[in-house]
């Protein structure tokens, strides 16, 4: 996959949420009409395209009837050894954090993952996914 794209009310808040995550800022430009970027961290590229009339996102989190994308998911399992303590760390640097998941453990198949949902500032859930591997 190359990117995920990201429609976005403020460009320049969800450029600093995603910093607060690992994302760094690789390239900005115009898609013709608005500002846009490519940010990669977490093994992943986004693209975050500012909306000049944004209308709210539906909530795919908490409607168990929305049909359509529902949430993008990043590993962790690189980055750190515990996703709570992660996320403790994230809270003190992030102002009026959205979680929607607290960390929680999840069989997939023959693997146990830590799992956690945040929301980005305009509200889309984005997981956070660690396997917990044997020592």
């Amino acid at each position: 996959m190359h990117h995920v794209s990201i429609r976005t009310a403020d460009i320049f808040r969800a450029i600093a949420f995603y910093e607060q995550l690992g994302f760094a800022v690789q390239e900005r430009f115009t898609t013709g009409y608005t500002l846009a970027c490519w940010m990669e961290g977490l093994s992943g590229r986004i693209e975050l395209i500012q909306i000049p009339e944004p209308h709210p996102a539906p909530d795919a989190f908490a409607d168990e009837h929305y049909v359509g994308y529902y949430h993008t998911s990043f590993d962790l399992t690189d980055v750190t050894n515990s996703l709570p303590i992660w996320l403790e760390a994230l809270k003190t640097h992030t102002d009026d954090l959205n979680v929607l998941l607290e960390p929680t453990q999840q069989m997939i198949g023959d693997r146990v993952y830590e799992v956690m949902f945040i929301a980005d500032p305009d509200g889309l859930p984005i997981e956070l996914i660690r396997e917990m591997r044997q020592p």
